[in-house]
This record gives C-alpha cells, structure tokens and sequence, in this order.
C-alpha cells in the first residue's frame, strides 16, 4: 500500500485558484461558473483574501486570481501586492471587457502581478465574439497581449477547446505566435455550467486535437500546454519514450485545489465536490486530509482502465469530465482513446 507520505503532491498544491467573484460582463457559451452581472455580497472579504494567502504562503504556490472577473473587484490590485508582499507568484486571469485597459494592466504590474492569461478561443473575430457572448472581445484580448507585454507581465492565451473550434486550432496559433507569449494553455471542454456535453470532442477527435498541438508545438516559440486534458502528456510521452516530462501530473486535487468565491475548496473549478470552506477550516488541512482529495491523488486506485495505465501517475485523467460525463469522479476518462498494456493482455481479455 502506498503510504501517504509518498503519495505525490499530498503535503501541498502548487497551484491554489480563487475565484474573486462570479461577476463578469461577458455571457460565454461555456462558462463554468454560469457568471452574472453583479457581485454575489457573500464574497469573500478583502480581510478573509488576506487570511488565504497568509494560509498558504510558507507553501510558495503559483496562487491564481480568476472570475468571472477579478477586476469587477475593486481590492483586486490591494490584494496582489499583499500576496506578492508575502512571497507568493501571483497571476491574473482578467476577461476581456472595457476595464481591462492599460491603466489596469498597468496596475496589476505595479502591485507585483507577474503574469496575466487571456482567452482567444478563434481566429477572428465574429467566431470568437460569438463564443465569449460580446462584440469587441476579440479586439480587446489582442490589445491587452500587447499592452501587458508593454507592462512587463507574461502572458498566457487560454483556448478552450471544442467542436466549435477543433479545425482553426492552427489558425489561432497563427494569430497569437506574433503576440510575444509565454505560453498557449488549451482547455478542454468539461461540460458544467452553461457548457454542454455535444460540444465536447469524443475520445478519438480528442487524440486528433493531441496530434494537431503536438505538430503546433514544434515550430512556435512559446509553451503548449493543456488544462483538464492530462492525457496528453501520455500523449507526449508516447512520442518521446524513455524521456522524462517531469514528475506526476498535476491534475484536479493533486497538486491543484480551488477556491470558490463564497470560500468552498473544490479539487477544480470544474469538479462539483467541495471539501469544506475556509471561512471554518484551513486550506491546507482540507486539501490534506479530505478523504476524496487523497483518493484523487492516488490514480491507481481509480476504477476502469484509467486505474490501470501504466500512464496513470503521468496523466490519471480529467476528473472532472469524468465525473461530468459518467456520474463519478473515480471513473475512466471517457475521452481518453489509450488502451493500456495491461488489458491488452490475455488475462483481461
């Protein structure tokens, strides 16, 4: 039995998201948090974001400020500089609305945010607008990549990735390689809040998209990466044999946790389990010691061939999907077209 001092990333997450708010002036086809023109009044304080971070900080994780949009909150400067004033690498995931202006990209600067991710999920406006639910996001995204450059933050595109847009996968990359990005984060569809399960590929369009990024990957100069879609460093790996990609994956509460608005802690924003809230018991104590956490770092202990990959500590699946697609989070990724070696043998025949 695997004792949980060796299990990988149980004595902390290296990534803690919070969503600031669910309030956004986008309406986005896909939106996971089904986000609303106005503040929910039940927000976490400035005082109590303040108590997160002091929470964390002896753990030096990237800590992430999502939404709807952080900057609907007007402490979200305020609450930068006091996480980078306390070691922390913070980032900002702002949406492309009319306050996101230079003035605010400026500002997240100065208080210490080092990087900022925006979303383009097509090449050209009418599709991407149509996507995100307001015209002129497309042409705001593109500002803010070069005014952030301007400002000294990285920046990350965030694409999410659908059957609405698995065949411009190329063109976007075209548009964004001139942009001077860090890196091109995918996210793979996860059918919750306004998101729906027909828009979201199937296991073998999901290893055609693997092939297309994989090409992608090649010739651009910044990283590829993917969100709720770990099998692509199976993916990788197969590629590459006998290389190294790095330790385990990190993946939905393993190694990554997140923080509602209201102060619920879920593995993902993606997965609708909470743990409990930190408004009555610490993060980190959570994240630890809840019991489905554990279990979701221990992907050889997850049912179906997903438990018995010989990919599984690199990759372990979207549990998420799962659990959206299948009714449980322990099952295997119904995306995920690998077959391991194990069932291939005669004894699982």
């Amino acid at each position: 039995m695997i004792q949980p001092e060796a299990i990988p990333y149980s004595d902390a997450p290296r990534i803690v998201i919070w969503e600031m708010t669910r309030a956004c002036a986008l309406a986005c086809r896909h939106c996971r948090a089904e986000a609303i023109p106005f503040r929910n009044p039940n927000e976490l304080t400035t005082a109590e974001a303040f108590a997160l971070v002091d929470s964390i900080a002896a753990e030096r994780p990237l800590f992430i400020l999502t939404g709807g949009d952080p900057l609907m909150r007007g402490d979200v400067f305020k609450i930068v500089e006091y996480a980078t004033n306390k070691g922390l690498r913070v980032a900002v995931s702002p949406s492309a609305t009319g306050r996101l202006t230079p003035s605010a990209l400026a500002s997240l600067s100065r208080a210490g945010c080092k990087a900022v991710s925006l979303s383009l999920d097509g090449p050209y406006a009418e599709m991407h607008d149509t996507f995100r639910g307001v015209r002129g996001s497309f042409q705001r995204t593109l500002a803010a990549a070069l005014n952030a450059r301007q400002v000294g933050l990285q920046t990350q595109i965030n694409t999410t990735v659908s059957r609405y847009n698995i065949d411009r996968l190329y063109a976007i990359s075209a548009l964004i390689e001139p942009l001077d990005i860090k890196s091109w984060t995918l996210f793979f569809l996860v059918p919750v809040g306004r998101a729906q399960v027909v828009d979201v590929l199937n296991a073998q369009e999901t290893e055609e998209a693997f092939r297309r990024l994989y090409e992608i990957a090649q010739s651009v100069p910044f990283a590829v990466k993917t969100t709720e879609a770990p099998h692509y460093r199976r993916f990788l790996a197969q590629q590459h044999p006998g290389t190294p990609l790095g330790g385990p994956g990190i993946g939905d509460g393993k190694g990554f946790v997140f923080v509602s608005h209201t102060g619920e802690v879920y593995p993902s924003g993606f997965l609708p389990y909470t743990a409990g809230n930190i408004r009555e018991t610490p993060l980190l104590k959570l994240y630890r010691h809840d019991p489905v956490f554990q279990k979701l770092r221990q992907p050889h202990r997850f049912g179906g061939k997903c438990g018995m990959c010989e990919f599984a500590d690199l990759c372990g699946g979207s549990r998420a999907r799962t659990y959206a697609m299948t009714g449980s989070m322990f099952a295997s990724d119904p995306t995920c077209a690998y077959i391991p070696e194990s069932v291939r043998t005669p004894a699982y025949a």
